[in-house]
């Protein structure tokens, strides 16, 4: 039998007017400590947004979002926050921030393949 493995999960909001504190679910963020494994992926519902809030510049929020995943994946371009571990990453990705890019705090779980589990939590929660 697999060992379960204990992953936190933060879902990616956008946050069109901080002010107001209303967001729209764009992604998940999720991290495995013991298997250093992080995965995050991002959809924008840009309808969603526009119902919010007026949408000028789609290319800022891809931009941001684009910083957001390179620095969970830990990519070269991240610069030093994506060279830290995967729990460094992830605990700095969901600090609680007053921008328009946050999350939502993190909350654990076990599974036996985070990747399905991953995935069931996308569907879910952004979608």
């Amino acid at each position: 039998m697999h060992d379960k493995d204990l992953y936190e999960y933060a879902v990616i909001r956008y946050v069109p007017d901080v002010e107001r504190e209303e967001f729209v679910n764009v992604g998940l963020l999720m991290m495995c400590k013991r298997r250093r494994w992080i995965r995050v992926r991002v959809d924008v519902d840009y309808g969603r947004v526009a119902r919010l809030h007026d949408v000028h510049d789609c290319e800022e929020i891809e931009a941001q979002l684009g910083t957001f995943s390179a620095t969970a994946a830990g990519v070269t371009s991240a610069g030093p926050m994506g060279e830290l571990p995967v729990e460094e990453r992830f605990r700095w990705l969901t600090a609680v921030k007053s921008a328009s890019l946050q999350t939502s705090r993190p909350h654990p779980g076990f599974s036996e393949n985070l990747d399905e589990t991953f995935d069931r939590l996308f569907d879910r929660l952004v979608r």
